[in-house]
């Protein structure tokens, strides 16, 4: 058998130096654990969005005359970003969150409202919605959409129960919260959804989550107000809004599509769960047309939704359960993404994380322990290393010794073919 020319032996060699130099980055590729977070999906309507007019959580505290929202004439073509996010076709093949009343503590919802279906019990004053806010979060948490079914809520077999946390033009107040508290606990209302947020702590109000929260039922708060639109929050201090703060109380925030909360977002540690709060769709108090809102308020709407439908669908969990299973189930970030679809399929282990709002720490991040992994992944990655370079000088010795015999060069003694 003829050896190898000098050209062949060349090619064997820089083959050998690609290999050894690619090994560190497949072992690094390899030992990277994969991410769970998914990629934002485009807005509905493409890169132009939709075309609809806004949503208001509130009207002009100071206007001569009140002047309620108007209708929409605009109709929305096709479903948001939002609900792509939440796999909404999907979960409600498991659940619609049928035989689960939510009560939702907003600016009122008109009982008439399209894609409500007569689904909605108002209390006092709440079926006159003049904001149109509180319809809209109604629509989020248990509208069949309408004439527009792929733009239905989280849970379309539930329950409305309507009440005023607000007055007629959306300011909040404590004693209306509190009141409203209690009339959902007294009406025994599976879901409680507090959609707006106060800066202050207030007894009667703590009394009243906690008295809600023994009756058995998962409240839902907003974690923090909508920011001013007026001004900058960069001077605002982070602060606990109540009553987000209170113990045991599901605190969410709203996040854009790519995952992060939105600049200009009020700063809290009173945060268990971000959902879905720019960009969204849904119908209103007066005629059957459709708007955009976003904000906390809605994004509060979403968890309530999704509340729903793991009540309806684990009915014999504890509120405490309920909420640690939103939590655990939810895509792991700095702040946890609502995910409605795990939380009622993912079959939960004993050690799930904590109920929500039992301990939070002084900054809203709940990010996976992986310092196991990254210890076995420095140690592979050390010994990848080692082994290439071990690699990298047989090769380098043996393609400088073909270099040189190439050249003439013999080894000392070693005598020449002339002298033999």
């Amino acid at each position: 058998m003829k050896p190898p020319t000098r050209g062949t032996t060349r090619l064997v060699y820089g083959a050998g130096l690609a290999v050894a130099l690619m090994l560190p980055v497949a072992a690094t590729a390899q030992a990277a654990p994969p991410a769970r977070t998914p990629m934002a999906l485009p807005a509905a309507d493409g890169k132009k969005g939709q075309e609809l007019p806004g949503m208001p959580s509130a009207l002009a505290p100071r206007a001569e005359e009140t002047v309620c929202t108007p209708a929409s004439k605009e109709k929305a073509k096709k479903q948001d970003w939002s609900r792509q996010r939440l796999d909404l076709d999907r979960l409600h093949q498991h659940s619609t969150g049928a035989g689960v009343t939510v009560a939702l503590i907003s600016t009122g919802v008109d009982p008439d409202a399209s894609g409500l279906d007569g689904r909605v019990t108002a209390g006092g004053d709440a079926a006159d919605d003049c904001v149109g806010h509180g319809t809209f979060l109604a629509g989020l948490i248990a509208g069949t959409g309408g004439n527009t079914p792929r733009l239905a809520g989280v849970a379309p077999g539930a329950r409305i129960l309507a009440l005023r946390g607000t007055d007629r033009r959306g300011q909040p107040e404590p004693a209306l919260v509190a009141a409203a508290v209690r009339e959902a606990t007294a009406a025994r209302a599976g879901v409680i959804a507090v959609a707006v947020a106060l800066p202050r702590r207030d007894k009667a109000l703590t009394r009243a989550v906690a008295e809600a929260r023994k009756a058995g039922a998962v409240v839902v708060a907003a974690a923090t107000p909508d920011p001013p639109s007026r001004g900058s929050t960069d001077e605002i201090p982070s602060r606990t809004y109540w009553p987000a703060g209170e113990p045991g109380v599901l605190a969410v925030a709203d996040m854009l599509p790519v995952g992060a909360r939105p600049d200009g977002a009020l700063p809290t540690g009173t945060v268990d769960l971000a959902a879905p709060g720019a960009g969204v769709v849904s119908g209103g108090p007066r005629g059957t047309g459709h708007y955009l809102g976003g904000g906390v308020g809605v994004a509060t709407a979403y968890a309530a939704g999704a509340t729903a439908v793991v009540r309806a669908t684990h009915p014999d969990d504890s509120a405490d359960a309920v909420a640690r299973r939103l939590t655990a189930t939810a895509y792991p970030a700095d702040i946890p993404q609502l995910d409605a679809y795990a939380a009622v399929t993912t079959v939960l282990g004993d050690a799930a994380a904590p109920a929500a709002g039992a301990e939070r720490a002084a900054e809203p991040v709940a990010v996976r322990d992986t310092s196991g992994t990254d210890r076995a992944t420095g140690r592979a990655t050390l010994f990848v290393l080692l082994g290439t370079a071990g690699v990298l000088s047989v090769l380098w010795a043996g393609f400088a010794l073909s270099r040189a015999r190439a050249r003439g060069w013999r080894p000392a003694g070693a005598g020449t073919p002339d002298e033999a």
